[in-house]
């Protein structure tokens, strides 16, 4: 076997022992043989590998080997993945793809045994994750932790089979997830208690010192559609020890852009420490779920990436496991051919399948809100032509439709404020977290016809008004191209784009669309059985009795 061996020298941030010093890193064989400290002329900063302490791959688009390829350009080694998303379209077919394909590249991919599949009863989901096969992922040394438990109402009142769940994580002595969205006080006491440790759900400060103060880890997420940064950074001043990064979900066109990188030089920019931001992306995550990533100590794996300097933040090479996997902005890993696993049932639709009467009262419509997965209810009269209820552009009142892709269902139909589009229709098969169909838009025409587009490819997005039709397929369970991935995030930017030019002035429309699908976040959501209260957890009449 040869010997690779090579030196680096510049400005080492020691994370571990929360210093900046001048010295030489020695590299042999992909670990790191030594570190000396010495007064050096190169001025560049060397530091750990970036980690996301909690992202869902799917909503990239891209499978994992083609994620990792646009990540590792942004100084990105290793992620925290939780695949429920293909878990409720293929179920353990699913989770293993994943983790079979990002074991293709040399990233380092951590992914968890979902929780919640399917995330709640009142939706029609691909597959389920029992018991059974929560034990047989946990038993995998691959599989680090459980994943986000949702069902926090199941927790807090010992559901049989939660309950059951969690304790295969402690048998198996794996850390678990959080989804606990307001939990607050004593719910979040008890949450704690039955041994949860993380939560990416707070939306104030308030609550996430509370959770801090009840024993969780507050990850501070910043993804496409749901921005927390701006209202909990200022953890990094009063709790550093308990606050990591993370992105959630985060679409293609803006993975290309920038991921972790962007928060580190956000934080760092705003005058907070630069080793507690650096340990919130590094040391905190490897320890709390004990990953198998590099600290930049002797002996480690050399995941490592070269910056110019802590302001600017400019990531200039990204090194995992002592292999050079980028340069400059250039990617230098390669794409894997890959199958595409799928389940789609759904057949063609009419637009009288989606047409809404009117019954003489007024609506409650789901208010969708910038930055944020929580929606509002209002009570709204509707605009009717011959006794059926149409969107209303004017005052932003568009019909929003949940269409089941598993088997053959009628449409649950609703309506939705904040999408303000003047024309058209998107549709869409990424719908968390069961994943059907999902389409809003200011016509029955052009919805009907976007819901087609993406029927007719069996999953992918879709833009359409009139004969102006855009369409981007995803062949994998519906959620992800096998594709290129610059070129899937060069696609969707451009029907991302093209949408705004539509009228929407959300800043992710298809991101924040597919979350008006998910249940387990108030206030209300419409799934493919109806519209749903996420208050009192149970359906709703459209009609404001």
């Amino acid at each position: 076997m040869s010997i690779h061996k090579y030196k680096i020298s510049g400005n080492i941030v020691d994370v571990v022992n929360k210093r900046i010093y001048k010295g030489t890193v020695s590299i042999e064989n992909g670990k790191i043989i030594a570190l000396k400290e010495e007064n050096v002329s190169e001025s560049q900063y060397i530091l750990p590998g970036l980690i996301d302490a909690h992202v869902h791959i799917e909503s990239s688009m891209i499978i994992p080997s083609e994620f990792a390829r646009l990540a590792v350009v942004h100084g990105t080694v290793a992620t925290v993945s939780d695949p429920h998303e293909i878990g409720n379209v293929l179920g353990m077919q699913g989770v293993n793809f994943m983790i079979a394909n990002g074991n293709k590249l040399p990233f380092k991919f951590y992914f968890g045994a979902p929780s919640c599949v399917p995330a709640t009863p009142f939706e029609t989901s691909g597959a389920s994750i029992g018991v059974a096969e929560i034990d047989e992922l946990m038993s995998n040394p691959a599989v680090k932790y459980l994943s986000e438990m949702m069902n926090f109402p199941g927790v807090l009142y010992q559901d049989k089979e939660v309950m059951q769940k969690l304790a295969i994580a402690q048998k198996y002595n794996k850390p678990v997830d959080g989804h606990a969205p307001g939990l607050k006080g004593e719910d979040a006491a008890k949450y704690v208690a039955a041994g949860i440790t993380t939560d990416h759900e707070c939306f104030t400060i308030a609550e996430a010192i509370d959770k801090i103060n009840n024993g969780m880890l507050v990850q501070i997420r910043e993804g496409s559609a749901a921005k927390n940064f701006k209202a909990l950074v200022d953890l990094l001043s009063t709790h550093p020890d308990f606050v990591m990064f993370c992105s959630d979900d985060k679409h293609p066109n803006d993975l290309v852009k920038g991921h972790i990188n962007q928060l580190v030089k956000r934080a760092i920019a705003q005058g907070y420490d630069p080793i507690a931001v650096l340990r919130a992306c590094t040391y905190i995550p490897v320890k709390h779920y004990k990953l198998e990533v590099g600290l930049l100590q002797k002996n480690d794996d050399a995941d490592l990436i070269i910056v110019d300097n802590l302001h600017d933040f400019n990531v200039q090479t990204t090194y995992i496991n002592g292999i050079k996997v980028a340069e400059n902005g250039i990617s230098f890993l390669q794409s894997v051919k890959e199958v595409t696993p799928n389940i789609f049932k759904a057949t063609a639709i009419t637009e009288n399948d989606i047409k809404v009467t009117y019954k003489k009262s007024k609506i409650k419509v789901m208010k969708a809100l910038e930055g944020q997965l929580i929606t509002e209810c209002l009570t709204i009269e509707p605009k009717t032509e011959n006794n059926f209820i149409v969107s209303d552009i004017e005052k932003d009142v568009l019909k929003i439709v949940v269409m089941n892709r598993y088997q053959q269902a009628k449409p649950a139909v609703a309506f939705i404020n904040g999408f303000q589009l003047k024309k058209g229709a998107l549709a869409s098969t990424v719908a968390h977290d069961s994943h059907n169909i999902i389409a809003v838009g200011t016509n029955d025409k052009d919805i009907t016809t976007a819901i087609n587009l993406v029927i007719q490819s069996q999953g992918g997005i879709s833009l359409v008004n009139d004969n102006e039709r855009y369409h981007l397929a995803l062949a994998v369970a519906g959620l992800m191209s096998a594709d290129d991935g610059f070129e899937v995030a060069e696609k969707y930017d451009f029907i991302d784009k093209k949408a705004k030019e539509f009228g929407s002035v959300l800043n992710a429309p298809y991101m924040t669309l597919s979350f008006m699908a998910l249940l387990v976040i108030p206030e209300l959501k419409l799934s493919d059985k109806g519209l749903f209260d996420g208050n009192k957890f149970e359906f709703t009449t459209l009609e404001q009795l």
